[in-house]
């Protein structure tokens, strides 16, 4: 891993713990085992998001990224990149014959076959506000749930949980995603009074008074939703799960151009993914296994200092998020030094794999092989 001045001691000591969870290149391995996500979204009004993600999840060392997208989407997507896979499985409004009457967990069953052959799932984005494809996608976030799929949400993802709460409400295998305007509606939601960091900037003049109350506010968000997973986007990214939290203080862009949070469900994804073959044992990772799994603050602390003991899936959580911001606002800083105000969603794509060489780096046994 290069020498990053820009990253702090902290952020440094985050991301070198991140690293275990990044699976070696080796020669055993094959097709998928370094993993297999799926970014649900993608309507005639928006394809770019869906492509944006699912390149991002590619470009940072997913084996196979799909795109389950609605039927006119689905060409479009395939222009983009021959690399993707793309599954015009998502039903609109447009394609069933009686919108007001469907038979949702029906409509779904094609995309829930795919559901044993994923690591992860990515929610949201392009998804949309069409009324047949949000209860259809209702339909795979209760399955991926009860089969235990990690899932991130982010964009109209987010919107379905604003409308039921409980869709997400004590799972611990999910991330959420929102942008400033995002976590006030969820918060509005709940009947919970935490402030955005818009608004807790807005009213604030202390810097860290300030980065204390947003995080605050994440954290009794998360404990709203029963300790689910939450990045609040914003000049930090503040991650919560409501007893431990995080604050990525890596230097970001100043261009705010649409899909650079497609950059970071995408990155997120690859991370699930690849945290899930740690847990299982893909290789050895040369720690030692926990006797007891880290529940408390205190105990996810200590797994974080330790050079030698096996993460349990609590901190790796935590450790996934941290690293998919930390690439995403490494790539909008690398993006925006080079394009400046032109900068483009794309920009980031093209950053992401010097991104994570620069913050992250390969695994020693990677090295020996290169």
């Amino acid at each position: 891993m290069e020498s990053v001045h820009h990253v702090s001691a902290s952020s440094k000591v985050l991301l070198k713990k991140a690293r275990h969870m990044v699976p070696p290149m080796l020669e055993k391995f094959h097709k998928g085992q370094h993993g297999r996500v799926a970014v649900i979204g993608g309507c005639a009004d928006y394809t770019g998001a869906p492509y944006f993600s699912s390149i991002a999840s590619a470009k940072l060392g997913c084996d196979m990224s799909h795109v389950i997208c609605e039927k006119s989407a689905a060409v479009v997507v395939k222009t983009y990149s021959p690399n993707l896979m793309v599954h015009p499985l998502l039903p609109s409004s447009d394609s069933v014959k009686d919108p007001e009457s469907i038979d949702a967990p029906s409509l779904a069953s094609p995309i829930i076959a795919m559901l044993s052959r994923l690591h992860c799932l990515v929610i949201g984005p392009g998804l949309g506000r069409d009324g047949v494809t949000l209860k259809v996608v209702t339909e795979v976030m209760k399955e991926a749930r009860s089969r235990s799929i990690p899932f991130v949400l982010d964009a109209d993802g987010l919107l379905l949980v604003t409308k039921d709460p409980e869709l997400v409400k004590g799972y611990k295998e999910c991330i959420l995603t929102p942008n400033v305007n995002e976590f006030s509606r969820l918060a509005k939601a709940l009947g919970i009074d935490a402030p955005s960091q818009a608004q807790v900037g807005a009213k604030s003049d202390g810097g860290g008074d300030k980065t204390n109350e947003a995080t605050r506010a994440c954290e009794q968000l998360s404990k709203a939703l029963g300790g689910v997973t939450i990045i609040q986007k914003g000049p930090h990214d503040i991650i919560s799960n409501g007893v431990t939290s995080i604050v990525s203080d890596i230097q970001g862009g100043l261009k705010r151009s649409g899909g650079q949070g497609d950059t970071l469900t995408g990155s997120l994804g690859t991370f699930l993914a690849w945290r899930a073959a740690y847990h299982n044992g893909l290789w050895d990772s040369g720690e030692k296994d926990n006797q007891k799994e880290a529940q408390s603050k205190e105990e996810v602390q200590a797994e974080l200092e330790s050079e030698s003991r096996r993460m349990s899936p609590v901190t790796t959580l935590l450790l996934a998020a941290f690293a998919g911001s930390s690439i995403t606002r490494e790539c909008s800083r690398r993006a925006f030094l080079a394009k400046g105000r032109s900068m483009q969603a794309s920009d980031l794509t093209d950053e992401v794999h010097e991104s994570f060489l620069s913050l992250i780096g390969e695994p020693e046994a990677s090295k020996m092989r290169l």
